[in-house]
């Protein structure tokens, strides 16, 4: 457990004391300066409970005293020390204040420069007040700062504000800027002061004599005048006087900040502030003044506060802003930003009819996105493209007439033609800042995205014109590649052509990226067809002709081709489309799987460069597409090339993994689809590095329901996915090292399993009625069907869980990206349908013997059908409501609630993606077979032959089994990144201080318990913020083991080896979803609760510190638990500001407590 600043202040006290009374030169300022981390770091801290006082053994109040010696000790070194400390001090004092004023910190904690955690703090004041008595101007002014970062405490000491008001006349400049600070600091808390402060800053503002770095800094205490309406009122009529009858441009800069700063803090006063910049916009005033008045307007939409306030006069000033050519770029550009801003706050059902300026700011931003001036160009088109999505294309606008929009293909010409001109420069010149064009270029295609997505229409062009693009730039490459060639060899010629081929890969690797997303935009809109498909290969085929590209490059690009996840789609909607035979789909197959031998070309020639890094890059690229042939050969090779044991180790298990992944996908090629097999054989490469010969395995499976030939393959790839989770294990002997990795692997290898448990039975199953005679078939049926059922209902149940495991794996993981846990809830989808299509196949409710069966499974919560229906509608019902209702239907007919919706987080809803749309596609093709299925399995009877039932009910499953292998499988790009993932450690001692031998409880009493959670490896750049943590603590009456007994023993099983932790945190999300629909943490459904088999459970919130630590207690009811040692498990969770859920894995063992006779 790591010790707070609470557990460590005697230490930071003891260690400040002897670094200033150290005799070392600079010793005393590194101690000063030592100092400021720990204290940013206790003021992050809440106030310290009992709870942590016992957790750490400490003495109640203790921190307090060692803090308040802190500060007198500081203070007394600022008043018998040097300049030097003096300074460090004051700097130490600043930077603690800022750090206090945070507004993102919670409001439970208060500052610990706050009146109420500083005792002392007249002692504080005489010390520094002793240095401003006798000290020169420079310590008389660093003392006045310090003044003014103890204000809270400050401020009413009578003397101070003496002295505080009193060095606001003096003669020396920094002594009076340093008194305007405190006095700033001290009118944010006091009215009365403020007051008085109001009328010395007139009379300083006035003075003729006022320096003029002492009337700005006057101008920036106005800003601090915000403590109550009144005074800021009258602070606020105060300050435009002075701005009206000053001249002064850089005052009036500061006078326009600070009102317009004073006008946010009281939203009376904002009309007025606005009537008034907008004045300054229209008068002859300087560029620096209406640029200031701009930027102030544009801060106040910013903030929400000016929507009420858009009138004809901000419109007509703003567009003549940005139609006067005289006018600096920077303040066009403001203003189009302002007025995107007014039109993005206006309701979204606004029209054009409600906006008499519409027609006018659509012609002045038409104009501006054709600007020679590329800031303000760009600017223009991000506004015109939120204009064509938001409003319709024609709309009426009374008797002004009709206003028409641009079409959004001209908006993507206009698009295009503006990368164009970006991207010609620096193909041309390598001096250009092609860091910033290439931002420009990223943020011009992100608009491109957007418009495919409202108009899918849009993708042949929007494809076409990259086309174009992708052949001026190989045009380009070309013509300089043979200049270069013709001019003499020298090394500048030499280092430029390097630099320009990196620039120009840069910038192809940035078009890959947006046809990839635009691909998958239109495999979701439905729009992919042949005709996208044609533009992708003559796009790929212009990289392809140029030599001028890396082989990185080219394989980047030949994957586009190569995107199973993505055709599939398509070569499914064209069958629906055409009813033909098939003749399309093999043809595109075929074209695919021919095209795979190019780029495994291309993979050869940059293992024979020696190009690792390159290459693994690809081999990730071509996973995280589903091209497993290329990834498993690229890995395959690398592994012979590495030297690193670790990297060797990682690459073997990533090649398992693509091994795997190969044998699944051939598996549905046929004899002569299997070319890029024939090809390795060719090249005298091996298709792997196991010893297995998968000859027999690709033959004559592909179309073919061919059971044994299923299963041989499949446990080849089970076997495989085994060993890549293994050689993590054994090389890796941290638990937390690779979690995400082993976890992943271990959860597709148990849905492999299943699969081949599944195809056992349906085997069995074929065999058994094979091989019965007439006679004995009818008797045999019943007998072996009921056999048939349990083993297929477990197996379903089991698929059941492993959904709910790849759910816990998508929130485990925070700062995941979207598309790699879309990934992982696309296979948690496919394991619910494959375990409801498994538990309905030979569903049949009219046998008393299948009843018998499903109670004899276990709990009706967690093992019924009715629970698989309620996992597979939950994850549908944002995807397609006619299915839901279906399954709904289908729910009541078999004489269940209609009610199995279950909850789901924000960040576990299913977004449309190539696996989900085909996986989709498989429920609708399962649900209604399973409807027609039950329809004939109503009027079969016990003493009625079952073989015809059983066997339609085995084609069903096997159909649905292999229309979900077929879906391509990729792996999330989550998958290669191998840091720490961000977990929790729960530190739980007794309540009792008097047990120092461990936790125990007499029986017959509940447990008091004291808590402290950790987060650990929590990177700075996580992408969203942390707000609520939760915990909950179930303990069951099983006994531990006497050599498990001893709490030091470290035990804390992997999540995909504990039985529990499914239900657990299942348990917790259904508590914080009821936590987060009300005010107070209240009692929801129990926040201590005792199951039917006598385990307990209990919930605790936490508030953590900025260090990710808090504490908290709770009583675990184990008052019925018989003397013995037993284990309490736990799981926790967090709510991050957009309200999505995530759990905490546990990283440390989990404590054992002992009842006692």
């Amino acid at each position: 457990m790591e010790r707070n600043a609470t557990a460590c202040a005697m230490e930071w006290s003891i260690e400040l004391e002897k670094g200033l009374r150290s005799k070392i030169p600079g010793r005393c300022v590194e101690a000063v300066l030592q100092i400021e981390p720990r204290l940013k770091q206790w003021a992050g801290e809440p106030e310290a409970t009992m709870v942590v006082y016992n957790m750490f053994g400490l003495v109640p109040g203790e921190e307090r005293l060692f803090a308040n010696t802190i500060f007198l000790r500081l203070a007394e070194a600022f008043q018998l020390g040097n300049k030097h400390i003096r300074v460090s001090i004051v700097r130490v004092f600043l930077s603690l204040r800022r750090h206090c004023r945070d507004k993102k910190r919670s409001k439970r904690i208060k500052g610990i420069l706050s009146k109420s955690r500083v005792h002392n703090h007249l002692e504080l004041l005489k010390r520094v007040k002793i240095v401003f008595d006798t000290g020169d101007p420079e310590s008389r002014a660093l003392a006045l700062v310090l003044f003014g970062c103890w204000a809270d405490f400050a401020k009413d000491s009578a003397h101070i504000r003496y002295l505080v008001l009193s060095s606001l006349v003096s003669s020396n400049v920094l002594e009076v800027r340093a008194s305007l600070f405190a006095a700033g600091c001290f009118s944010e808390l006091a009215d009365d002061f403020a007051s008085v402060l109001l009328e010395m800053l007139v009379n300083i503002v006035t003075y003729s004599e006022t320096e003029s770095t002492v009337r700005l800094a006057a101008a920036r205490v106005f800003v601090k005048m915000g403590c109550s309406y009144s005074v800021a009122k009258r602070a606020y009529k105060t300050g435009l006087k002075l701005v009206l009858d000053s001249s002064d441009e850089d005052f009036l800069v500061a006078m326009l900040t600070s009102l317009s700063k004073l006008a946010y803090k009281s939203t009376l006063l904002i009309s007025e502030q606005v009537d008034f910049l907008l004045h300054l916009l229209n008068r002859e005033k300087a560029l620096h003044i209406q640029a200031t008045a701009l930027r102030c307007l544009y801060l106040m939409f910013v903030k929400g506060m000016g929507q009420s306030l858009i009138s004809a006069t901000l419109f007509r000033a703003l567009f003549s802003i940005v139609e006067e050519a005289e006018l600096p770029s920077t303040m066009q550009c403001q203003a189009l930003k302002l007025l995107h801003k007014i039109l993005l706050g206006r309701p979204p059902n606004l029209s054009c009819a409600d906006m008499p300026e519409f027609t006018e700011l659509l012609r002045l931003v038409d104009n501006a996105s054709r600007s020679p001036i590329i800031s303000k160009s760009i600017v223009a088109i991000h506004f015109l493209v939120e204009i064509v999505i938001k409003f319709q294309r024609r709309v009426e606008m009374g008797s002004a007439g009709v206003c028409t929009l641009p079409m959004p293909s001209e908006v993507v010409s206009l698009i295009m033609d503006r990368i164009t001109l970006l991207v010609k420069p620096i193909l041309c010149s390598c001096q250009f800042n092609h860091v910033k064009v290439f931002e420009q270029v990223q943020s011009l295609l992100s608009l491109l995205l957007l418009l495919v997505g409202e108009h899918p229409d849009l993708g042949i062009l929007v494809l076409n014109k990259v086309h174009y693009l992708i052949e001026d730039l190989v045009d380009t490459c070309t013509t300089m590649a043979g200049r270069q060639a013709d001019s003499a060899v020298n090394d500048p010629v030499e280092i430029r052509g390097e630099r320009d081929q990196k620039i120009n890969s840069k910038l192809i690797f940035i078009l890959n990226r947006f046809v990839l997303s635009c691909l998958e935009i239109l495999n979701k809109a439905g729009t992919l067809t042949n005709q996208v498909f044609d533009k992708v290969k003559l796009l790929v085929q212009s990289v392809h002709n140029c030599s001028f590209f890396d082989c990185y490059t080219h394989i980047i690009y030949s994957l586009l081709l190569d995107t199973r996840t993505v055709w599939i789609c398509m070569i499914n909607r064209n069958d629906e489309a055409r009813g033909d035979d098939g003749n399309f789909r093999t043809c595109l197959q075929d074209f695919i799987d021919k095209h795979e031998l190019l780029t495994l070309e291309f993979a050869k020639k940059m293992l024979i460069h020696r190009d690792t890094w390159p290459a693994y890059r690809a081999g990730m690229h071509a996973a995280c597409q589903g091209a497993w042939v290329t990834a498993s050969f690229l890995f395959g090779q690398l592994i012979m090339k590495v030297q690193s044991d670790i990297f060797s180790c990682w690459l073997k298990s990533v090649s398992y993994l693509a091994h795997s992944q190969r044998i699944i996908q051939l598996l549905f090629l046929t004899k002569h689809d299997s070319s890029s097999v024939d090809w390795l054989e060719m090249k005298e490469l091996p298709i792997t590095f196991s010893e297995d010969n998968l000859c027999e395995i690709e033959q004559d499976v592909a179309g073919i329901i061919d059971e044994p030939n299923h299963s041989q393959a499949l446990v080849v790839a089970y076997q495989s996915l085994i060993s890549a989770g293994r050689t993590l294990e054994t090389t890796f002997t941290s638990t937390n090292a690779f979690l995400f990795q082993r976890w992943f692997l271990a959860l597709r290898a148990k849905v492999l399993g299943a699969v081949m448990e599944i195809f056992r039975v349906l085997s069995t199953i074929q065999s058994e009625q094979n091989t019965s005679n007439d006679a004995l078939v009818g008797k045999c049926t019943i007998v072996d069907s009921i056999k048939f059922l349990q083993q297929i209902t477990q197996i379903s149940f089991q698929l059941k869980r492993l959904s709910q495991e790849f759910d816990l794996i998508a929130t485990s993981f925070i700062g995941i990206d979207s598309k790699s846990s879309n990934i992982i809830k696309a296979v948690a989808l496919s394991c619910s349908l494959l375990a409801f299509s498994t538990g309905f196949a030979f569903y049949i409710r009219s046998l008393p013997a299948y009843q018998n069966l499903i109670r004899g499974l276990g709990s009706s919560q967690k093992c019924s059908h009715a629970m698989l229906i309620q996992n597979l509608v939950g994850r549908l019902w944002n995807l397609d409501r006619e299915l839901t209702s279906n399954l709904a239907m289908l729910a009541e007919v078999i004489g269940w609630s209609k009610n199995c919706f279950h909850l789901q987080s924000k960040n576990q809803i299913l977004d449309s993606s190539c696996e989900v749309k085909n996986i989709v596609d498989v429920c609708n093709y399962a649900v209604s077979g399973i409807v027609c299925w039950q329809n004939e399995a109503k009027m079969v009877q016990d003493d009625k032959i079952l073989s015809e039932v059983i066997t339609n009910g085995s084609q069903l499953l096997l159909n649905i089994i292999l229309k979900l292998m077929y879906i391509p499988f990729r792996v999330p790009k989550f998958f290669f990144k191998v840091r720490p993932c961000v977990g929790s450690e729960l530190f739980i001692s007794s309540g009792d201080v008097r047990n120092i031998d461990g936790i125990s409880v007499s029986t017959g009493f509940p447990l008091s318990l004291n808590l402290c959670l950790q987060l650990k490896n929590v990177p700075p750049d996580l992408p969203v913020r942390l707000t609520k943590f939760y915990c909950i603590l179930h303990c069951s009456q099983k006994l531990v083991l006497d050599g498990q007994s001893n709490e030091q023993t470290p035990w804390s099983p992997q999540p995909w080896e504990d039985s529990n932790v499914v239900e657990i945190n299942e348990t917790l999300f259904q508590y914080v979803t009821e936590c987060t629909k009300r005010t107070n943490y209240c009692k929801c459904f129990g926040d201590g609760d005792i199951n039917n088999d006598g385990a307990v459970s209990v919930f605790v919130h936490f508030e953590l510190s900025e260090r990710g630590q808090g504490f908290s207690n709770c009583l675990l009811d184990v008052s019925h638990f018989p003397v013995g040692s037993y284990r309490i498990k736990w799981h926790c969770c967090c709510i991050d500001s957009q309200g999505s859920y995530w759990s905490l894995l546990p990283l440390n063992a989990e404590p054992v407590f002992t009842v006692l006779c």
